[in-house]
């Protein structure tokens, strides 16, 4: 009877934390799914909202400087993710994720409200800015702390799958950014754009974001910091910590981090508008294609991440990485060569096959490479550096190499470069694939 009654205890307490489980990985998707949509819909309507803050002669130059803006905000991601992070390491998983969509959905919904440059002048794209650098702050907390959470919560050998949910997650905000994007450039004339069409998806995700909001503030904490508490592990300075005693860590999930965002950004954010503004193809199509592609990342995601699960992390990051170096140059031939609807879908396409290798081991390796003290704050520090200064920048540093050179290809340099130093840091590094998380 004693056996029994054990045996029904223990069916019990699995079936209770697979609850947990269930109901924390939807909760993070969730919430990361509208902080990344609020985040790169500035990005796919970059071209309407420079019309409307950096208004010139120029379209270039117009876009230039909406660009700019665009990776401003990037630059305060290494800031939330000392704050957020360390917070997260100190108190919680769960109260720093709740804050994070609090912030991104007040900037979100203030910058669909600022009136345009025409009417109240320089205070215009100073809000905006203000507004960016909020979106940044809050993002650099995010990206890491549901990384964390997630993969805390992974039961073992499943950490690669369930971590990717959170890149799926960010697949889907990718894909609605994107449809938003599509059906308004459908529907609407450039004017009605400018005007007002770009504020409808600021909005949107404003109404979003109480969803997020409830969904995590009713979660429970990752298991990993619970035992963490009870046993008196966690770091007092998680910060100092990070950049001291794990500083090679950091550093190996700064060099991994390039070439997933630098892709990202540059075929997904970047080629949208320039396919656009620069090689004829209407608007409406570009961002159908690349809608297309959002699709073909967030379903091949978690399973490079499952398969990461029984391969290894390591052989899938570093063929995405070897391969973004081989076929960048050649993607963008293709592009500029063929200047259609349907060079963009096939380019498109074949980087989102690589980001998909790249983006769906990426949470566990990088969870992987740090105790629970530090978790949350180091690996935040090393991805959002890596975003600040590869990925934010790259549909500005993407804009400026072809305007210079001349060479509507060269934004792949940019690709290959950021590549190489990826694969460099896989080479130096151990594959950690389902080592101790303490």
């Amino acid at each position: 009877m004693s056996q029994a009654t054990a045996s029904l205890g223990t069916t019990l307490e699995t079936l209770d934390v697979q609850r947990l489980r269930r109901r924390a990985i939807v909760s993070c998707a969730v919430g990361n799914f509208v902080e990344l949509f609020d985040f790169v819909i500035y990005g796919l309507f970059a071209t309407q909202i420079g019309a409307n803050f950096f208004p010139s002669d120029q379209p270039l130059v117009s876009l230039l400087s909406s660009f700019a803006t665009f990776g401003v905000g990037f630059f305060m991601r290494p800031v939330g993710a000392v704050v957020i992070g360390a917070l997260g390491d100190l108190k919680g998983r769960k109260m720093a994720l709740v804050l994070t969509v609090g912030l991104m959905a007040t900037a979100t919904a203030v910058t669909g409200l600022i009136p345009p440059y025409a009417s109240i002048g320089i205070a215009a794209p100073i809000l905006l800015v203000l507004c960016r650098l909020v979106q940044g702050f809050s993002t650099g907390g995010e990206w890491g702390g549901a990384a964390a959470f997630l993969v805390e919560y992974a039961p073992p050998g499943k950490r690669g799958f369930i971590g990717s949910m959170q890149q799926f997650s960010v697949g889907l905000g990718l894909i609605m950014g994107t449809l938003s994007a599509y059906l308004l450039n459908a529907l609407l004339d450039k004017e009605a754009m400018i005007a007002w069409g770009w504020r409808v998806p600021f909005v949107l995700g404003f109404l979003l974001a109480p969803i997020g909001f409830y969904l995590r503030s009713r979660v429970a904490e990752s298991p990993a910091f619970d035992r963490a508490v009870a046993q008196h592990k966690t770091a007092s300075s998680p910060v100092r910590d990070s950049l001291t005693l794990y500083s090679r860590p950091v550093a190996a999930a700064f060099g991994l981090s390039i070439v997933g965002t630098i892709g990202n950004y540059v075929f997904n954010i970047f080629l949208p508008s320039f396919a656009s503004g620069q090689l004829g193809i209407p608007a409406s199509n570009a961002y159908l294609s690349t809608t297309m592609a959002a699709v073909i990342l967030t379903i091949l995601t978690p399973l490079m991440g499952a398969l990461s699960d029984r391969v290894g992390r390591k052989p899938i990051l570093l063929t995405s990485a070897l391969a973004y170096a081989v076929l960048s140059y050649p993607l963008f031939l293709l592009l500029t060569e063929m200047r259609s609807s349907q060079g963009l879908m096939l380019t498109q396409a074949i980087s989102a096959v690589l980001l998909a290798m790249y983006a769906g081991p990426l949470c566990a390796v990088l969870s992987e490479l740090f105790p629970t003290k530090v978790r949350f704050t180091a690996l935040s520090i090393g991805y959002s550096l890596a975003v600040a200064l590869f990925g934010g920048l790259a549909p500005y540093i993407s804009t400026f190499l072809v305007k210079e050179t001349g060479s509507q290809v060269s934004p792949a340099a940019y690709i290959v470069f950021g590549a190489l130093i990826s694969a460099a840091t896989l080479f130096a590094i151990k594959d950690p694939t389902n080592a101790p998380l303490d």
